[in-house]
């Protein structure tokens, strides 16, 4: 009998929600060990992924721990996809998902982590890298628009884990790029929105968003990621803005 594995993640970044699409889709057995965002440099989890850096499972069935978002797929689909649902057997086909899992991880998540940083996060307004990396995103969205002209999806005929990597990513794009609550920044690549749109519809996704929506609460996170009681992205910028110990002070008082 198959004993679950471990996921180490913090809720709100996309990056550990590619491996639990992936454990949802294949009905792997696996627990989670959620922790809040402050200690992904500390200990305990330092020593299962030195580089401090979201997600890394611990196997018991191989005695192996793993990190790095990317490995951790391609582990599962060798070790588990026994029936091949995500994958294919094909030599050119099975190469092909490894490239668009290398260009998710290259491309995609560097990108939209950038575009999010210095729109959001870095001490000093710098427009010229808030527009390189937007420029970047839109760039990316541009090209996987073309690949994906004509096709359902990117490799063959079936949904695959090359399909479900690029996901919790543009699941974040509006806030990342600080779009309207009544703009799709997908809008304008509509053959990357109607891809992504069918993979939102997958109970899999529903599931684990279920689940990453309950960490979330725990933590005394919403769903998009803001603390309880901020409503709009100018209060989350004004709550960034604040000391680390004036935004514990004010989360205390939310609670």
């Amino acid at each position: 009998m198959t004993k679950p594995i471990t996921v180490w993640l913090t809720p709100p970044g996309p990056n550990s929600w590619k491996v639990i699409l992936v454990l949802e889709e294949l009905q792997v057995p696996y627990e989670i060990k959620a922790f809040k965002h402050d200690d992904v440099k500390k200990t305990p989890y330092t020593d299962i992924n030195p580089n401090g850096r979201v997600p890394a499972i611990v196997d018991p069935n191989t005695n192996l721990t793993l990190w790095e978002s990317g490995a951790i797929i391609q582990y599962l689909e060798e070790v588990y996809d026994t029936e091949k649902k995500l994958t294919y057997d094909n030599l050119n086909e099975r190469h092909q998902l490894n490239q668009f899992l290398h260009f998710q991880m290259s491309g995609q998540g560097p990108y939209y982590g950038q575009a999010g940083w210095f729109t959001h996060l870095h001490h000093e307004d710098l427009p010229s890298a808030r527009t390189r990396y937007h420029n970047e995103v839109h760039r990316f969205l541009g090209v996987l628009n073309g690949i994906l002209e004509g096709k359902q999806w990117l490799v063959g005929d079936k949904c695959t884990f090359a399909d479900l990597s690029f996901l919790p990513w543009n699941c974040r794009l509006d806030i990342l790029l600080k779009y309207p609550d009544d703009v799709d920044p997908l809008a304008e690549f509509p053959n990357v929105q109607s891809w992504h749109h069918r993979m939102r519809e997958r109970p899999s996704w529903k599931r684990a968003m279920e689940i990453r929506d309950g960490l979330m609460s725990d933590q005394g996170l919403q769903p998009n990621g803001m603390p309880k009681g901020i409503y709009n992205m100018a209060q989350y910028e004004d709550f960034l803005a604040k000391s680390p110990e004036d935004q514990q002070k004010w989360l205390d008082a939310q609670s």
